[in-house]
């Protein structure tokens, strides 16, 4: 029996150029496994060789994976003092930083020249842009979803990662993200902006491992558009980031390559299902062509953003 329309899965890997051990399993994973897609850290260490290896890899959809939590930023710390430390890194403490967004607008002109230049810089890829989302999903927070989405038509953005989880009450979002996620969800159809329809992998962060993904695969929702995301390595924890001390990447980078995974994604694609990044399966269901129909506005939308940029490196 074939599958409904709009059934279709995106198996993603997030911190593409953290780590040259990072770029290495994607390449990998793409290549040989069940790998599709990749959201790319353009500030991080090893963010070129990421780009390098997309660039000979025309099968993968590359995204931004903006940082603005627990990473290096792409601006010195001078143009953004407010948002990173003297090395240029933002800190871990999502709550207060939220606050400090949606509250000061000195801080929030400086969170829009970052994002900007993140846009920047991987739009200097030249890379096309298959989604965007930000580590630790910041993404949900509405004033960092204003700047994406006022920000991001310049640089064609189509798609943004909807990060519901999907399950029973034990594996599913928890209530209180809940109202977020459908706020988050109700702007990017108002934006007309692309999106998956369920997420799988928050739960299992650090150790979605070949019987955990199999499982996942399992089962999957009857109708949507999905998306498997992961932190495949070579090495794994604190070899990767300190932050990381306990991730497993190299069990995900294994589960990516199984031939039981790769069996029973070749069961779901003889049943109907089909794989790919965003640009691939968001726009076949109709958003992308909703999102095409608005680009005559780009341009004008990136225009304003960049004068706002423009002020704010002139003022005093």
């Amino acid at each position: 029996m074939s599958a409904p329309p709009g059934r279709g899965l995106i198996v993603t890997a997030d911190d593409f150029g953290l780590h040259p051990s990072v770029n290495a399993a994607v390449e990998r994973a793409h290549r040989d496994g069940i790998l599709t897609a990749a959201s790319l850290m353009v500030g991080a260490p090893a963010a070129e060789d990421a780009i390098a290896r997309a660039r000979a890899l025309p099968g993968l959809r590359v995204g931004l994976h903006l940082v603005l939590a627990d990473g290096a930023s792409v601006l010195p710390p001078r143009a953004i003092p407010d948002l990173v430390d003297a090395q240029g890194r933002f800190g871990g403490r999502m709550a207060r930083d939220g606050a400090r967004y949606f509250c000061l607008p000195r801080v929030r002109r400086q969170l829009a020249l970052e994002i900007r230049a993140q846009f920047d810089a991987f739009a200097a890829s030249g890379l096309v842009l298959d989604h965007v989302n930000a580590h630790k999903h910041f993404h949900v927070h509405p004033t960092i979803l204003t700047l994406i989405l006022d920000i991001g038509r310049a640089f064609g953005l189509q798609a943004v990662r909807l990060p519901r989880e999907t399950g029973p009450p034990a594996q599913a979002s928890p209530r209180w993200l809940r109202p977020w996620l459908a706020l988050l969800e109700a702007r990017l159809d108002a934006a007309h902006i692309g999106h998956n329809d369920y997420v799988t992998g928050i739960r299992q962060s650090g150790r979605f491992d070949e019987a955990a993904l199999l499982d996942a695969l399992c089962n999957l929702p009857t109708s949507g558009i999905g998306e498997l995301y992961l932190h495949p390595a070579l090495a794994s924890g604190a070899a990767i980031a300190p932050s990381m001390r306990g991730y497993r990447h190299a069990d995900e980078f294994a589960a990516l390559l199984s031939p039981h995974v790769r069996a029973v994604c070749g069961a779901l694609r003889a049943q109907g299902w089909r794989f790919g990044g965003f640009a691939d399966l968001v726009a076949a269901t109709g958003d992308g062509a909703d999102t095409r129909a608005v680009g005559a506005d780009i341009r004008a939308v990136g225009a304003d953003t960049r004068a706002v940029g423009a002020d704010h490196r002139s003022s005093p």
